[in-house]
């Protein structure tokens, strides 16, 4: 049976000193935030691109059911947890992964860590008025952070091929260092797949909803729901018509499908041991 520790290989991405873990045969970096922030950093010091993906427990199950998906994430650099639901599992198969690495905390910590190297970032998507909302607070609590640009496409942009070609033009005109993209799962993956070779020396990171958190138009959860795993409830409770065929129908049956088969996974290799 294969081992659900992998090799720091694979998804594109160079060979790197830490090891990944195997969630329903996906790869996850076993990665800190701080070692997150620090590796972006340091391989933008060296004049190289990347990608970061932070699978949730939704994108998760749409990595492991849809295989275009996984093949077109296969392509990012860095994949690190955005979910308390994979880091128990990683847990119960004796994987376990160090901290939940989380895109609405990454926002603000690659920000403060951009800062001190005065870099450029551009702001891509989110509601209307969220990007410049959230470039100016972080401008304002980061100095030294430089907002090179942003964007809120209006809905089926990436289907108007003038539209598409303005962003790639915006985009390398703005020579940004690093491009945030707040646009959900899995548009925003497919649009950094589409446009990252545009700029392979840029960091691209799919952040969600975290314009809102930023701008304040949403409240995050409190610190001890996002603790035990119950962030997902105080979103649900937000937008309650939006989400809760992904919480409900769809999400509760998989995390029990995925711990369960952790935890089996891990009294197995227990017995081997």
């Amino acid at each position: 049976m294969r081992s659900p520790v992998e090799t720091a290989r694979g998804m594109g991405a160079r060979e790197r000193p830490w090891p990944r873990i195997a969630l329903r045969g996906v790869a996850i970096d076993a990665l800190t935030e701080a070692q997150c922030v620090d590796h972006v950093l340091a391989e933008l010091a060296q004049g190289r691109g990347g990608w970061v993906v932070t699978p949730n427990l939704d994108h998760l199950r749409r990595l492991v059911h849809e295989p275009s998906f996984r093949e077109l994430c296969s392509r990012a650099s860095l994949v690190v947890a955005d979910g308390m639901p994979l880091l128990w599992a990683s847990r119960l198969q004796r994987t376990p992964l160090p901290e939940r690495v989380a895109g609405s905390n990454l926002i603000w910590s690659v920000s403060r860590a951009a800062a001190q190297q005065s870099r450029r970032i551009f702001f891509l998507g989110g509601d209307p008025g969220t990007a410049e909302a959230a470039a100016r607070i972080l401008v304002e609590r980061c100095p030294g952070l430089v907002a090179c640009g942003t964007v809120c496409p209006p809905p089926g942009f990436e289907l108007d091929s003038a539209q598409m070609q303005a962003l790639r033009s915006g985009l390398i005109a703005a020579r940004p260092d690093i491009v945030y993209v707040a646009l959900g799962s899995p548009k925003q993956e497919r649009l950094i797949a589409e446009l990252k070779e545009r700029l392979p020396q840029a960091w691209w990171l799919g952040i969600g909803i975290s314009f809102s958190f930023v701008s304040g138009d949403v409240r995050r959860a409190p610190a001890w729901m996002q603790t035990i795993g119950l962030e997902w409830a105080h979103r649900l409770a937000q937008e309650p018509r939006r989400l809760a065929r992904r919480y409900l129908v769809d999400g509760l049956p998989f995390a029990a499908s995925l711990l369960c088969g952790s935890a089996w996974r891990g009294l197995r290799g227990g017995t081997r041991r």
